[in-house]
């Protein structure tokens, strides 16, 4: 018989003792520190927590040779400078009714502590109140007086030299400056209120100013465009507010790379939070492009716990469905709103302005209906039948309202008609139209589909979720989760048009399904909105399926491509996108619509050069 591997052979017995106090810093700084990033992150805490208004950043190596934050916060006394660096010492909390409510950016007394046990330390600080400042050298504990205004400095040197092992595993100097930079400007678009900027090597190469509003703190650290493709959100719901800005979908990224979302000011990434923003773009999001944002959630801090993780970036929720809710509605109504408006907001001003304006027809457009071609016969079977004749008409036409009368003066009617006036059909598939900006192309069979979409979508909403019985049960091996889950939830379930039941200990049945979803998989509905309920809102599966649905018989039902249409038609088509929710994107998430500037117009002719 073969002897076992030395890896898995009995270790000789070692006695239990205790670990030296430099040994169990540096263990606690492994989970603190894991590169110059995480120095900068902690500093930063420490410098907002203190009042700072200016907070100075300067790097040597990528921070590897040298992190210095120094910031003009309110300074710490000169009998309080030892104790800073000792384990487990803070002025954030002093209680467990403090832990439980911390409003600070630091609570932990761990940070300096672990630093200095890795690291070259050294703190200056001068307190608002004293005459004079006061140096300490972490490694001797030696104290002297020293020339600087009220603030705090904090410099560390020669990171991991004590743990070289660590350094090791660091990337080149210009990745880590990078998340050094990074980490400062998560800390900026919290607090615009603050100025930042950051030194490499003895030169500038991060800045941003502090600014009295926050639209001017993103559009500083996240460029011009993200404010520019980008909507507000605000939102409150009981004791949670929501509010920033989400990109709209054609701002969307290959990388989830511009994603900010803070709990009370604080840099989070949580598993509740990013599925509920994924849940509010999955209806005009294409394909796995990554939504753009910047979030701020706030909420009573008796609600969230923050002593999860050393890093302090999880957060753990006490009713993480409310908050999913509250995030994923403020970010839905945010974009519900058509965008067209904006298009002719503002007038354009072309190179060339022709010598006199043209004069133009008045007219008025009278109501027409686009029948709905083929697909729409069963709608009218997803309505319980105790709702409203007028809730209940099924949706084999659907009426575009007469346009208004064209104003005279051409301001008027580019504010009632922010998609322009419909001038031609292009190849039976867009329609080109003019408004106060330039040249609107509209594809014609995506714009429409939204509109069914959208009416369709409104038609159901707000009926009961009505049960279809199985005549067989679906029966399924369990997890002991799913089991738990079904139980505890045996209350929720019928509101979504469920009946999941134990059939045996491991084994559920699936007695009732939504009627809208009578034809689907009974098995996959019940094992995703038991997993959604485990964690998040289960009632975004049954919409989901429910959506995909309508989206189906909406394309079905949209006008075709090749159908020639007349310009009262095409008026009528317009006039409707303005006036219908996510009207910018298709049910796949493409755009409808796009706008080509006078100014462009222009420049492909050259005028004005």
């Amino acid at each position: 018989m073969s002897a076992l591997p030395s890896s898995l052979a009995p270790a000789a017995r070692r006695p239990i003792r205790e670990l030296p106090d430099e040994l169990i810093s540096q263990i606690a700084a492994g989970e603190v520190v894991e590169r110059p990033a995480s120095v900068v992150r902690e500093l930063l805490d420490n410098a907002l927590d203190a009042g700072a208004r200016q907070v100075t950043v300067r790097l040597s190596a990528g921070g590897v040779r040298l992190i210095s934050v120094e910031d003009d916060g309110q300074g710490l006394p000169r009998d309080e400078l030892p104790l800073a660096l000792r384990r487990h010492a803070t002025s954030k909390i002093a209680s467990l009714n403090d832990l439980e409510t911390v409003g600070t950016m630091g609570f932990r007394g761990e940070a300096l502590a672990a630093i200095n046990a890795i690291a070259e330390l050294s703190l200056q600080s001068r307190f608002h109140a004293a005459d004079s400042a006061f140096a300490l050298d972490g490694r001797t504990g030696e104290l002297r007086p020293v020339a600087r205004a009220a603030g705090t400095t904090v410099e560390v040197r020669e990171l991991f030299f004590a743990t070289p092992a660590r350094r090791k595993f660091l990337k080149t100097d210009a990745t880590e400056l990078a998340h050094c930079i990074e980490a400062v400007r998560r800390h900026a678009l919290a607090r615009p209120d603050v100025g930042f900027s950051v030194w490499h090597e003895g030169r500038l190469v991060e800045q941003w100013r502090a600014a009295d509003a926050r639209d001017r703190r993103l559009a500083d650290t996240l460029g011009e465009g993200f404010v520019a493709q980008s909507v507000a959100v605000e939102h409150a719901a009981g004791p949670v507010r929501v509010a920033g800005r989400a990109g709209i979908p054609d701002a969307a990224r290959s990388r989830a790379d511009q994603q900010f979302f803070y709990v009370n000011g604080r840099f989070v990434r949580d598993k509740v939070l990013a599925h509920a923003v994924r849940s509010a773009y999955e209806d005009v999001l294409h394909g796995q492009r990554q939504p753009v944002y910047a979030l701020y959630l706030e909420i009573d801090p008796a609600r969230v716990d923050v002593n999860v993780h050393p890093t302090k970036i999880e957060v753990r929720f006490r009713d993480g469905r409310e908050v999913h809710q509250a995030v994923r509605h403020a970010i839905e109504n945010a974009l519900a709103a058509p965008r067209a408006g904006e298009a002719a907001a503002v007038a354009a001003e072309p190179f060339f302005k022709p010598l006199s304006p043209q004069p133009e027809p008045s007219w008025t457009q009278p109501a027409i209906h686009f029948a709905a071609e083929r697909g729409l016969g069963d709608a009218a079977a997803m309505w319980p039948s105790e709702r409203s004749d007028s809730a209940a008409t099924p949706a084999t036409a659907f009426t575009l309202p007469a346009a208004p009368v064209k104003p005279t003066p051409a301001t008027d009617d580019d504010q009632a008609w922010p998609l322009g006036r419909a001038l031609a059909q292009l190849q039976g598939i867009y329609i080109l139209a003019e408004n106060s900006q330039g040249l609107v192309i509209v594809d014609m069979h995506a714009a429409h589909e939204r509109i069914v979409y959208e009416r369709l979508k409104t038609q159901l909403d707000g009926a009961a979720i009505a049960s279809q019985p199985l005549l067989i049960p679906a029966t399924f091996a369990a997890t002991p989760q799913e089991v738990a889950t079904a139980e505890a939830c045996a209350a929720v379930l019928p509101s979504l048009g469920l009946e999941i039941t134990p059939f045996s200990p491991r084994t559920l049945a699936v007695r009732a399904v939504p009627g809208t979803l009578a034809d689907g998989d009974p098995v996959e509905l019940a094992r995703s909105v038991l997993a959604e309920l485990a964690h998040h809102d289960a009632s975004t599966v049954v919409q989901r399926a429910q959506n995909e649905l309508l989206s189906t018989m909406a394309c079905h039902g949209a006008v075709r491509a090749n159908r020639r249409l007349t310009i009262d038609e095409m008026n009528g088509l317009l006039r409707q996108m303005e006036a219908t929710e996510r009207s910018d994107q298709c049910n796949h998430g493409r755009p409808t619509w796009r706008q080509v500037s006078i100014r462009e117009l222009d420049s492909l002719f050259m005028r004005g050069r």
